[in-house]
């Protein structure tokens, strides 16, 4: 393990068949105004909605709403939910739905006493709070983006087409979660293999990095093995328990900054899914797989070592009689065949992007510099080219 690092996550969690309860623990911990937060209204469908206000209304809370939160929460979308926290003097926003819901949870609250723009405070300049922020929880509906335990929070700017992602500190992650597996068993195939892949995308991010002996990688090598048999049999029944409670852990455990200590971390995968998100609107994690193996058989070469324990210890490769470079090949090509079995889409164009936006998506793309290759320009036009 290289390097020094503090250690902390505040996220108090409630796992499981009765993990609702928990917002009986909680609730009468804050004020007496909470702002329910979800995204189209799937909650009212499924019976969460009517648990939870009942719940609110049993604590005697004042229950302002605000729905409507999409899969890709914009600018305006946040302003929107700002003025309505503001005027109902909030003093708990409770984020119930996927990752997006909790990522605008979370930039709601940093921006409610705030008198700066928040896209300009916290996105452009990327400033850290500087005023009261307003406590969140959350109850989530859908699993991928581990937002139930981290300060993460993504926000696209539909006129500048851009998707841009601010990491928080410790005092605005959410102050509780409520992760029951049962709830997410209604939310479509689609929905639920996208999560699964931004799941894998997280542990990759930090994974392909440093060349140290960290004890972290082991950790990722599980989750990941875990991931991959827990993705096969839910993929094949949406309801089974254990499959489905077992992505929800790795989920929160994937990105809550435990596997990221003492690493460098990469995000490259990411800054491009991001920028074909900004001018698609496509979901997140199918984003990411479309772009995922060019990236990889690109930067390859410069983390060989990595890549070829990553295809022994998680695709179960035999090294045997094989180059280095021969057997991290397969193990991507192990990846890739898996990626397509549980019918993730794996490129760009069946998402919604056409060679007219390439030069945007090129200029969009943020170059990161913690993985193995720092990339280029041409090397990203190349890489999205190689995608669609």
């Amino acid at each position: 393990m290289l390097g020094n690092f503090t250690y902390y996550n505040p996220t108090k969690l409630y796992f499981g068949t009765q993990s609702m309860n928990g917002l009986n623990e909680e609730l009468p911990k804050y004020g007496k105004n909470v702002l329910l937060v979800y995204g189209g209204g799937s909650i009212k469908k499924n019976g969460v909605y009517e648990r939870i206000i009942k719940i609110l209304q049993s604590n005697g809370k004042t229950v302002y709403e605000d729905g409507g939160v999409m899969p890709n929460p914009t600018t305006d979308k946040l302003r929107e939910g700002i003025e309505r926290a503001r005027a109902a003097r909030v003093d708990l926003i409770l984020a119930v739905g996927g990752g997006s819901v909790c990522d605008y949870a979370k930039a709601v609250s940093v921006s409610v006493n705030c008198a700066d723009d928040p896209w300009e405070k916290y996105f452009i300049r990327f400033e850290e709070p500087d005023c009261a922020i307003v406590p969140v929880g959350c109850v989530l509906t859908m699993v991928g983006t581990g937002s139930e335990m981290n300060g993460g929070s993504v926000i696209t700017n539909r006129e500048q087409n851009l998707k841009i992602g601010h990491v928080f500190g410790a005092e605005a992650f959410p102050k509780f979660s409520v992760l029951d597996p049962e709830i997410t068993f209604t939310i479509p195939k689609y929905q639920m293999v996208s999560g699964i892949y931004d799941i894998m995308s997280h542990i990759l991010e930090q994974y392909f990095s440093g060349t140290d002996d960290n004890t972290s990688d082991y950790v990722m090598e599980g989750l990941l093995r875990s991931l991959i048999h827990s993705a096969e049999i839910a993929v094949e029944n949406p309801r089974d328990y254990e499959a489905r409670s077992n992505l929800m852990w790795i989920a929160t455990w994937a990105l809550n900054t435990f596997v990221e200590k003492g690493k460098t971390t990469d995000w490259e995968v990411h800054m491009l899914g991001q920028a074909v998100a900004a001018y698609t609107d496509a979901t997140h994690g199918m984003t990411l797989a479309a772009v995922s193996m060019p990236y990889y058989r690109r930067v390859l070469p410069y983390g060989l070592k990595k890549f070829a324990r990553y295809a022994v210890n998680v695709w179960n490769v035999d090294p045997n009689g094989k180059t280095d470079e021969q057997t991290a090949r397969e193990g991507l090509d192990r990846m890739e065949a898996w990626m397509k079995k549980i019918g993730l889409v794996m490129n760009l164009t069946d998402l919604g992007a056409t060679p007219a936006m390439l030069d945007g998506i090129v200029k969009s793309t943020f170059v990161m510099e913690g993985g193995y290759k720092v990339l280029t320009t041409e090397e990203i036009r190349e890489i999205l080219r190689e995608s669609y």
